[in-house]
């Protein structure tokens, strides 16, 4: 029973690592045709809100499989699709919007974390 608890508590680092490839990968899977089509113009939209509704998905995803610290798991998976797609680019300059979007892939991650916690309460007898 204590090693239970010990594991409930720990950081589940290869589902995060997991969900916040996936989530930067399908964002990219979205955005490759749309940028081919129609430019860069449109990104600066679909970006953003892309970036919260994939990690928000993965985040959700992966709290579904734990049993602590929702949230925390969440954040987790848009920090590593922020940084997957940093170390695409390279670090490079790049537009304001999509500065927002990193942000919006922290508060997508949270959110799916908080959702998926809510699911266990809900649950709970």
């Amino acid at each position: 029973m204590a090693d239970d608890a010990a594991r409930a508590k720990g950081v589940h680092w290869v589902r995060i690592l997991i969900g916040g490839f996936l989530a930067e990968a399908l964002l990219i899977l979205i955005v490759i045709p749309i940028n081919m089509k129609f430019g860069q113009t449109p990104l600066l939209w679909i970006a953003p809100v892309g970036s919260l509704v994939t990690c928000f998905l993965f985040a959700w995803w992966v709290g579904r499989g734990i049993s602590s610290r929702y949230v925390l798991h969440g954040v987790l998976v848009g920090v590593v699709a922020m940084l997957i797609y940093l170390a695409l680019t390279r670090l490079q300059p790049e537009p304001f919007a999509y500065v927002i979007a990193h942000g919006l892939k922290l508060l997508g991650g949270a959110g799916g974390g908080l959702v998926a916690d809510g699911e266990v309460l809900a649950r709970a007898p």
